[in-house]
């Protein structure tokens, strides 16, 4: 859980783009490539934060690197270093409350500036990576798992592990919307979120999947800011294209609910900064 510094930067805000893929996860470009691709869209601040996925027995995912990875992870940041740009030391970071006290060593073991919360996996069951699992349940278990995963999203910020919360109702990527009312479960969770003193990011990326609706939705991040929680413009890029795709669609978004500042991050610290 990162600590709270508020911070202003007059009248010209900082461009950042944290939430950035690379070869060591599912990106299509090394870190070295997106870090130039950052600078060459005239970012200022840059985190690389790819995949950390740990299972519950011998599990594993193709698109997460392993543990043993971080030490050459943190040497291939180091190394694409720039003066022309400030690098952070980021990592998405899976919540599993069956794996969370090794994830808690690891982490530990490691300096990061932040680190990303999500929930790609509920028990076993893929939320995003494809409609047919989804196709597969039934209305009631579609239900289930919604609902599933907004209590693992309270758990996940109870934990303290993490520094802003990922793409907040991805399982809406697909169309797959609940038939029921959820919102006791999203109260619950975005003030476990308020508790915790994370962010929320609005991730560009939902705009370019199948529910064409960024993440998440605009009555969640009213919520959010209804409670104070702060909040940061990503792009989810996993290709050098994307470093700063529909920034100016989402900050005047954010603008328009009425946010003015943006979180940004510095040694697990969040500094809520001038936003406009």
């Amino acid at each position: 859980m990162a600590n709270l510094i508020i911070g202003f930067l007059g009248e010209n805000p900082v461009l950042t783009s944290y939430h950035v893929h690379s070869t060591f996860s599912d990106g299509e470009n090394s870190v070295g490539e997106m870090i130039r691709s950052a600078i060459d869209a005239g970012v200022d601040e840059v985190g690389v934060s790819d995949h950390l996925v740990l299972l519950a027995g011998d599990q594993t995912v193709d698109w997460s690197m392993s543990p043993a990875a971080i030490p050459r992870y943190f040497d291939a940041i180091a190394e694409a270093s720039d003066d022309r740009i400030t690098i952070k030391y980021g990592i998405e970071a899976d919540f599993d409350p069956k794996t969370a006290e090794e994830l808690r060593d690891l982490l530990q073991s490691h300096a990061f500036d932040y680190v990303i919360g999500s929930v790609h996996f509920l028990d076993g069951f893929p939320i995003d990576v494809d409609r047919k699992y989804w196709d597969e349940l039934s209305e009631t278990e579609c239900n289930d798992v919604i609902l599933g995963y907004w209590n693992r999203i309270a758990q996940m910020a109870r934990s303290g592990l993490f520094d802003f919360a990922g793409h907040l109702d991805i399982y809406k990527k697909f169309g797959t919307m609940p038939t029921v009312d959820i919102s006791e479960a999203i109260i619950t969770a975005l003030d476990a979120i308020t508790q915790a003193r994370m962010a929320v990011e609005l991730n560009t990326s939902g705009w370019h999947k199948p529910i064409r609706e960024a993440y998440p939705s605009i009555a969640i991040l009213r919520g959010c800011h209804k409670r104070g929680i702060p909040t940061l413009v990503t792009a989810d890029a996993h290709k050098t294209q994307d470093i700063v795709r529909d920034f100016d669609r989402a900050r005047q978004l954010l603008r328009n609910i009425g946010y003015t500042r943006q979180a940004t991050f510095k040694a697990r610290n969040i500094i809520n900064t001038d936003m406009i």
